[in-house]
């Protein structure tokens, strides 16, 4: 059969396999699959699926297997041995498995905190060059949809998680994501090279987001700076020199109390300032909000008062107004240490 024929009843299976949800994974460049026929050994071993998504086996012409199931290639495998006059249909057994699934490059854009070009299932250099061994019903759960949109840094509270596009070949699948919030089921995609993710934009906030999921950051690192009395230094306040890690979700609040500057003596410490510096990632905007301690504690916990913390924000204490009055009077009331202060 020419391989145009192939193009054609290719483009066939995949409008059916796009219409339907797919069952098995399909092949796509650097996939590795071992042939076996029996009767046949010239045309069996492992192939490894080329750039152009080709199987070349022995004394055939390139057989196109990017973006078919395993058992479509077998099908396509028994037909293009049976026109080559290699075969009688009767007496032909294909089988063909995966041995080893490539690494695959798919492009997320939209509601992400870190879009672009994304490489999900990354083997090591080791799993690279050694030889597969020809294991049945090898599972890949790296090459998800769910997984390039983990990769691109998760999705952002305003993404609109139920009306994710994938786009494959020109055409365009709408994906409900809900699921994965929910617990509801949900259809998580297989993936292929060259696959498009399009996350959109909601238009607001969903707080139901802002908490680690399958799509979306498990924690987060954040500055904390803690100098005030009686700490003269970050270690003091038992605030390490990298940061603090956070779970996904956790608020202003929680950085607040993880950097110690909540509590002690109710007279000093009450009215003690914290800062919120957040800088955007893809923009280098900075912002920053100011708040009391005493009511960030206790006031009302929204995400204008107490917002999210969001990765590699800085937060910084600040003594209240009592202290530093008590200071100066201190100073003032307490000339010989002023002195001993200037001639050291």
């Amino acid at each position: 059969m020419p391989k145009i024929s192939y193009v054609i009843f290719n483009a066939i299976l995949l409008s059916l396999t796009w219409i339907a949800p797919s069952v098995a994974l399909p092949l796509s460049p650097g996939d590795r699959v071992k042939v076996i026929i029996p009767e046949g050994e010239e045309f069996s071993g492992i192939f490894e699926v080329n750039l152009e998504g080709d199987l070349e086996i022995p004394y055939l012409s390139p057989l196109p297997v990017a973006g078919l199931e395993p058992k479509q290639v077998e099908e396509n495998l028994t037909t293009a041995l049976i026109d080559g006059a290699f075969f009688q249909r009767s007496f032909l057994q294909v089988n063909v498995r995966v041995v080893q699934w490539a690494s695959v490059e798919v492009f997320v854009s939209g509601e992400t905190f870190l879009p672009g070009r994304v490489f999900i299932n990354e083997l090591s250099p080791g799993d690279r060059t050694q030889q597969p061994v020809p294991v049945a019903g090898q599972y890949p759960p790296n090459r998800y949809l769910t997984v390039a949109i983990r990769d691109a840094g998760g999705v952002k509270p305003t993404a609109d998680i139920k009306q994710v596009q994938l786009i494959r070949e020109r055409e365009t699948r709408v994906i409900d994501l809900s699921g994965v919030i929910t617990g509801e089921p949900f259809a998580d995609i297989p993936l292929i090279a060259g696959d498009r993710i399009i996350v959109p934009d909601a238009g607001k906030m969903h707080n139901e987001l802002v908490r680690p999921s399958p799509i979306t950051p498990t924690g987060i690192k954040v500055f904390l700076s803690n100098l005030t009395v009686p700490a003269t230094g970050n270690a003091p306040s038992a605030v390490g020199n990298d940061g603090s890690s956070f779970p996904y979700g956790a608020r202003f609040s929680h950085a607040v109390a993880a950097a110690n500057c909540a509590g002690g003596t109710r007279g000093t410490n009450a009215e003690r300032k914290a800062v919120l510096v957040t800088t955007e990632q893809l923009t280098g905007k900075t912002t920053y909000i100011e708040r009391s301690v005493n009511k960030l504690l206790t006031g009302v916990n929204d995400d204008t008062n107490n917002p999210f913390l969001k990765a590699n924000d800085v937060v910084a204490c600040y003594d209240s107004k009592v202290v530093g009055v008590r200071d100066v009077l201190q100073t003032i009331l307490n000339p010989l240490s002023t002195l001993r202060s200037i001639f050291r």
